[in-house]
C-alpha cells in the first residue's frame, strides 16, 4: 500500500498514547519503535489496512490481555476503535495469562500457547506473527552485530542464547506447519539462521 491511511495513523497514536515513556529491556530504545518496523515489513509484502492496523495494536492488545481485561472491556477499547477483525487477529496471537480450562501459563507456556493456536488462527494474524518475530530476530541479530560483547545482549533474554533462538526457529517451523509458507517466510528463515550461526559462536 501506498502511504498510510487514517486507520493506520490512528493505530499509531493509540499505540503511543498507551506506550508512553516505556523502553526496551536493557536498552533507552522507546519501546514503540517495535510497531512501525512490524508495520514497515507488512507494507513491504502488500499486506491491506487492516493487517497493518492488527500489527501495530497487537502489543496493546497483549499488555490488555496481561492486565485482566474482560471480553467486554476489549471490544470497547479495541473493536469500537479498529474493528471487530482487528481485535479477533491480535486475540488469536496474543500470549494468554490462562489457558481454556483457567490455568495459569508460565511464560514458556505462554509462547507455546501462542505457537499451538496457530492453526485455528487466520492468514491476517500469522502475517502479523511472522513480521513481529521477524522484527524481534532481527533486532536481536543487528544488536550482536554491533557489539563486541554478545552476552550482555544475549543477557537481555529471559530464555537466554539457546532458548531465544531455539523459540524463533520453533516459530518459523510452526507456522510452516501451520500452511503458512507466505514469501516473509523465506526471510524469517534466513535471519534465524543467522542467528544459529551467531549463537553458535563462543
Amino acid at each position: 500500500m501506498n502511504g498510510y491511511s487514517d486507520a493506520v495513523d490512528h493505530a499509531f497514536a493509540f499505540a503511543a498514547k498507551h506506550h508512553d515513556q516505556e523502553v526496551r529491556k536493557g536498552t533507552r530504545l522507546p519501546y514503540l519503535t517495535g510497531a512501525p518496523n512490524v508495520a514497515v515489513i507488512l507494507a513491504r509484502y502488500g499486506r491491506d489496512e487492516e493487517t497493518l492496523v492488527t500489527g501495530i495494536v497487537h502489543d496493546v492488545v497483549e499488555d490488555f490481555v496481561r492486565d485482566g481485561y474482560t471480553a467486554e472491556m476489549l471490544r470497547n477499547r479495541i473493536g469500537e476503535k479498529f474493528g471487530t477483525g482487528v481485535l479477533t487477529s491480535a486475540m488469536s496471537i496474543v500470549e494468554r495469562r490462562v489457558d481454556d480450562d483457567g490455568v495459569e501459563l508460565s511464560p514458556e507456556e505462554r509462547k507455546e500457547d501462542v505457537l499451538a493456536r496457530l492453526g485455528a488462527a487466520s492468514e491476517r494474524a500469522r502475517w502479523v506473527l511472522a513480521a513481529e518475530s521477524l522484527h524481534a530476530a532481527s533486532s536481536l541479530l543487528a544488536n550482536l552485530k554491533r557489539t563486541q560483547f554478545p552476552e550482555s545482549v544475549w543477557g537481555r533474554y529471559a530464555s537466554g542464547r539457546e532458548g531465544t533462538v531455539r523459540w524463533f526457529r520453533e516459530a518459523c517451523r510452526r507456522m510452516r506447519d501451520a500452511g503458512f509458507d507466505a514469501p516473509i517466510m523465506v526471510e524469517f528463515d534466513r535471519t534465524v539462521t543467522e542467528l544459529e550461526r551467531h549463537a553458535a559462536t563462543p
